[in-house]
């Protein structure tokens, strides 16, 4: 996933479905320079990380 749509996703309202190695994820902040985003799992939200942008894959 490119910087822009996942900023695009985690600005929105509305819910992406957005998935990290099969896993729906939630967008909570994206760090430009770094090219990395910080996640956590829709069924694990205690459980937060951070990953690089190319293991985000938006769906539908």
């Amino acid at each position: 996933m490119n910087v822009q749509r996942a900023q695009e996703i985690a600005s929105s309202p509305v819910m992406a479905n957005v998935l990290c190695d099969g896993t729906p994820v939630y967008i909570q902040h994206v760090n430009e320079q770094s090219e990395t985003a910080r996640i956590y799992a829709l069924n694990n939200p205690e459980e937060e990380r951070e990953v690089p942008l190319y293991s985000l894959s938006e769906q539908g």
